[in-house]
């Protein structure tokens, strides 16, 4: 409709513009202003009104186009927020659940479990390994004997556990050691199976974790102790939230934090070693305890000081 207007208009004028020359013929004398070119140049004026006019509305919708645009990627933004938070409000949320819904029975060996790396700690006992006091952030294995030591006093049917798994085309191969308690007090239950992880939460912690991804791990437990259906939960958790934190970041995600890869961790066929044998390395763990020593002094150091007693150095206490 809008065109036919313009096409109307153009015509009425184009038609104005030939008649007025051809009245000013008759009056050539009168009037000598007006020549063909004056009308070429008159009627080229108006298709340039034209074409502004048009320019004018296509840079009008071309401009409400853009805001429209503009419109839409603040919505998808929104979109997109809106569903990240709801995710990790999610993930927390099972998390959380999953945490506090404990039985009788994992509370009891979590109670034992908090009291021998408590004692341990306390008792100032040297690691082998490291030839430094026993925590918990230090050598896993030893800790772990430790504590296997003094919950199968207790009484408890506690074993120490290894997982191997051979390569495949979504994971490499691997072995891991955790401790496991088995429960038959309960004939209703029958067997139950309660798995004890010495480093639980710096299994899931990523250097180029996001904040999201690492708030959630600084709410799983640094020792976790709780059944087989209970570490299948979490484990889903905490590999679906890295999943998502490393497709956000747009990082790749290395195969030994992927789901498989956990699940094979702690919940692959496992070989049970008892009291009288153990998968952690050579011998019982008294034997590797080192008792400390009273200083020594070198024999190279009393030579020194006889043949230079003029030299005021201090003696050299240990040789290493």
């Amino acid at each position: 409709m809008r065109f036919m207007s313009i096409c109307s208009w153009v015509a009425k004028t184009t038609r104005f513009l030939w008649i007025h020359p051809l009245n000013s013929l008759e009056s050539e004398e009168q009037s000598s202003n007006t020549s063909v070119g004056d009308v070429q140049f008159e009627f080229f004026d108006v298709g340039e009104v034209i074409k502004s006019g048009q320019n004018a509305s296509d840079l009008k919708q071309c401009h409400s186009l853009e805001m429209d645009l503009d419109d839409d990627e603040e919505n998808d933004r929104s979109s997109i927020t809106k569903k990240n938070q709801i995710f990790w409000e999610s993930q927390h949320l099972d998390l959380q659940t999953n945490i506090d819904n404990t039985s009788s029975l994992e509370t009891k060996i979590r109670s034992a479990t908090k009291e021998a790396i408590e004692e341990i700690e306390s008792c100032g006992t040297v690691c082998g390994c490291t030839r430094k006091k026993i925590a918990i952030t230090s050598c896993r294995d030893c800790l772990m004997r430790e504590v296997f030591t003094r919950l199968h006093k207790t009484g408890f049917n506690i074993a120490i556990c290894k997982t191997k798994w051979r390569t495949s085309s979504d994971i490499p191969s691997g072995e891991h050691t955790f401790l496991d308690v088995i429960d038959n007090t309960n004939p209703e239950k029958g067997e139950v199976r309660v798995m004890i992880e010495m480093n639980f939460q710096a299994e899931f912690e990523m250097a180029k974790g996001s904040d999201e991804y690492n708030n959630l791990v600084k709410k799983v437990p640094e020792v976790f102790v709780g059944e087989v259906g209970r570490m299948s939960k979490l484990i889903k958790i905490l590999c679906m939230a890295a999943k998502k934190c490393m497709k956000d970041k747009k990082l790749h995600m290395g195969p030994w934090r992927r789901h498989k890869y956990m699940e094979a961790k702690w919940l692959g066929p496992c070989e049970r070693y008892p009291s009288t044998k153990s998968p952690l390395s050579i011998g019982s763990f008294s034997e590797r305890i080192i008792t400390k020593q009273k200083s020594k002094v070198s024999m190279l150091t009393i030579e020194l000081f006889d043949k230079l007693p003029t030299l005021h150095c201090p003696a050299v206490d240990e040789v290493v």
